[in-house]
């Protein structure tokens, strides 16, 4: 294969890595005559990383042998056929917001086949429906639908840099999940690449792995090449809104009230919360500021008689929302200024920060003194912030079992706790982490449990690590995909019998006996 048109210039190898102990000269030979090189490296590398803390780590010790760049579907093939052929593992990399840089970090020799440049999108507005590559990001999705419709959107992330591959595998969720459900509700068929190098779609991959792919993590079956979605249709104005209060204005007994009644309102409204610690008013001590971030479907004049209904305490008024475009709420809920051209959502570089996230669900309304737990906890932490995400609606409408994805029905909330800081030393990585570990034991008693459940993109190996053994990847596996995990490992059994594709955290075989 070496010297053939269609591979030139796509493998891009670390040269300090060839010549690194980690890496056995034959491995290292057998690869480089599957395929050619090219000089570019480190570059490449670290554009689509999201997690310093990981890629700071990944530099040290856990860097690739070589970054496939892939231009092509034929790239993609000819990289699992000669990776399986030296005997050296994949990571599959999109966008890069693996929270844990299972996408382009491992303590084993491996291959990373880098998404990016696959990013095609084609729009049907004929039948409502797109093609899209896993390298495109939601951004470019969002901003791509915006120039078919005004009236025609799609359920998924609020960060507009997430690439769409592993995006949709762990689930998808935005601000659109009551109302629609998860982006892989509205995924109606996919191009995956099995352990051969073939391309299957929905058809020939059969319809157990096409279940399996829409929340059990994609990279555990094959590689995504592209998803086939079904649009949805918003109305020509959506209304968001914030309204902040601290601890010191109240923010415990709101936030506890909203616990109450945010997973029963009207579809059409989602309200996230977004504790924050802040600087105090005096003795230089902090405190919590609470953001109640909203977003509904329509005009304000249906929403505020909503709102005030179900939840007065909020203290909603006129002038707190803003009506928009559906595309211009996408940049609202990015961050970005009012007036920012839409031309933002086409860029794919994620902004790199130093950070830990954990996550857990919450099936019960959490006590104030759990909240009162919480914010303590918070303001020893100091540099952290985190989300609550209200489910219910569509969300509690649909089976545990009808995807792969299982936290549905009884699930109230979805929570993310993130610390992050901008020391780049070891000291200062293991503080915090160890900081995060702390907050996640005390909140224990106030959230899910038997078993603890999790959420997958926001990946978190504290909870367990294991790709080879059933049982002990069980304990992750209970955690992500509750009942699920065993037909997940069944159906990995039959698309993937010899495990080829594996992480740190993905889904081995069922066992045989």
């Amino acid at each position: 294969m070496r010297g053939s048109p269609i591979l030139v210039s796509i493998i891009l190898f670390s040269i300090s890595l060839v010549a690194s102990k980690s890496y056995p000269n034959s491995v290292v030979d057998n690869f480089l005559q599957c395929l050619p090189t090219h000089p570019s490296f480190q570059s490449v590398y670290e554009l689509h990383t999201y997690n310093l803390r990981v890629l700071t780590q990944a530099n040290a010790t856990h860097k690739p042998m070589a970054i496939v760049a892939a231009l092509h579907e034929s790239h993609v093939q000819a990289a699992v056929i000669c990776a399986k052929e030296s005997g050296l593992q994949v990571r599959i990399r999109s966008g890069g917001h693996d929270y844990e840089g299972l996408s382009f970090s491992s303590s084993v020799p491996f291959v990373i086949i880098d998404l990016s440049n696959l990013r095609s999108i084609k729009i049907d507005m004929k039948t409502e429906t797109a093609w899209v590559q896993a390298g495109a990001t939601t951004g470019e999705l969002y901003y791509r639908i915006a120039e078919k419709s005004k009236v025609h959107a799609f359920p998924a992330g609020v960060c507009t840099t997430l690439g769409i591959g592993g995006h949709f595998t762990g689930g998808g969720y935005g601000n659109m999940i009551r109302k629609f459900g998860l982006s892989i509700d509205n995924v109606v068929d996919a191009q995956l690449i099995n352990a051969k190098g073939r391309i299957l779609n929905r058809k020939s991959m059969g319809e157990d792995v096409f279940w399996a792919i829409r929340g059990g993590g994609g990279t555990s079956f094959g590689i995504i090449l592209s998803w086939k979605i079904k649009l949805v249709r918003v109305p020509p104005k959506v209304t968001v809104f914030q309204v902040a209060k601290t601890l010191e204005q109240g923010a415990t007994v709101l936030v506890h009230k909203w616990l109450q009644v945010s997973h029963k309102l009207d579809k059409d409204i989602f309200i996230r919360i977004m504790p924050v610690t802040v600087a105090g008013t005096g003795n230089g001590n902090s405190t919590v500021r609470v953001a109640f971030i909203g977003h509904y479907l329509g005009r304000t004049n249906r929403l505020l008689p909503l709102v005030n209904a179900s939840f007065p305490e909020l203290g909603l008024q006129r002038k707190d929302c803003t009506e928009m475009s559906w595309i211009e709420s996408t940049l609202y809920w990015a961050g970005f200024p009012n007036g920012t051209s839409t031309d933002v959502l086409l860029n794919r570089v994620p902004n790199k920060v130093f950070f830990k996230t954990k996550s857990d669900y919450l099936k019960n309304v959490m006590p104030k003194a759990g909240l009162e737990t919480l914010w303590k906890v918070m303001m020893k932490i100091g540099n952290m912030w985190m989300q609550m995400s209200p489910y219910g609606g569509r969300m509690a409408e649909i089976s545990e079992s009808e995807t792969a994805f299982a936290h549905r029905a009884g699930t109230l909330y979805l929570v993310q706790y993130t610390a992050h800081w901008s020391e780049g030393s070891s000291e200062a990585t293991k503080k915090y982490v160890e900081l995060m570990r702390k907050l996640y034991a005390e909140m224990a008693p106030y959230v899910s449990t038997k078993p603890r459940e999790a959420f997958l993109n926001y990946r978190d190996l504290d909870i367990g690590s294991n790709n080879t053994d059933f049982e002990a990847a069980k304990v992750y596996g209970a955690k992500y995909f509750k009942g699920n995990f065993q037909r997940l490992a069944e159906v990995k059994a039959k698309i993937d019998p010899h495990n080829f594709f594996k992480n740190e955290q993905s889904i081995p075989p069922f066992p045989s006996f």
